[in-house]
């Protein structure tokens, strides 16, 4: 016992702490989430988020001193978005193919998440700023904190609001899909995985590519879009509002 609290103590203080907690409350998480047979309710990153932030508050551990290590993880999402990429290339020809309603979707998708919440915090009568910081919810949160320092929100607050509308749509997705009727089949799969990409960023992807490829693709695609989308056309259109 007195070693287990002596190692707690060194790994508590260094930035072994961080990048440690992270590895093994995930691996544990992305276990049960593999027993349960991939339930959405049983997401590993809306679990792990819980257990982390239950540990640290247990603990007292200061969030910078947990960063310190989880900073090598987190330096890892720029590599894991390019990777994206690869199965894209692989659809490539059928990309083409459809560029252009694909764009419009995009286009719709994007304008009708920022639209809707910016309309539910004004209805909320929220702060400016934080009605702002919810326009770029739905891109993913580095993007998403740079459009809302553009437009004059509060970045940290939107990295928060992209996170949590990942979380919802990577949990309610298969739901909600089910109750439109959208089908299982090669169409049914990319139409799920363009939608969730659009609406939930890179959680989302990331749900659509553990159900199946196709869906995991058109989610990486979305995702990228909302990226480009957003970052040229949010400043402007909120300039001119």
């Amino acid at each position: 016992m007195a070693q287990f609290v002596e190692l707690w103590v060194y790994l508590s203080a260094t930035p072994l702490f961080g990048l440690t907690a992270t590895l093994v409350v995930y691996v544990l998480a992305q276990a049960v989430y593999a027993r349960l047979r991939q339930a959405p309710w049983a997401n590993p990153v809306l679990w792990s988020v819980l257990t982390i932030a239950a540990v640290l508050l247990a603990t007292g551990v200061p969030y910078p001193t947990y960063f310190a290590g989880a900073q090598f993880i987190h330096f890892l999402l720029g590599p894991a978005v390019v990777a994206l990429a690869w199965p894209l290339w692989q659809r490539r020809a059928e990309l083409r193919a459809r560029w252009g309603r694909l764009l419009l979707a995009a286009l719709a998708g994007g304008a009708a998440a920022s639209a809707t919440a910016v309309a539910l915090g004004h209805a909320l009568q929220l702060p400016a700023d934080v009605v702002l910081s919810l326009a770029p919810k739905s891109v993913t949160a580095p993007v998403a904190m740079g459009v809302a320092q553009a437009i004059g929100g509060i970045p940290a607050l939107a990295a928060v609001f992209a996170v949590l509308t990942g979380l919802i749509g990577a949990l309610s997705g298969k739901y909600l899909f089910d109750l439109l009727r959208i089908a299982r089949d090669p169409a049914g799969w990319r139409a799920r995985g363009f939608a969730l990409g659009t609406a939930a960023h890179g959680i989302g992807a990331a749900r659509a590519m553990q159900v199946d490829a196709d869906a995991g693709a058109y989610a990486g695609l979305a995702l990228g879009l909302q990226v480009v989308l957003a970052s040229l056309l949010m400043p402007l259109v909120f300039r001119w509002l």
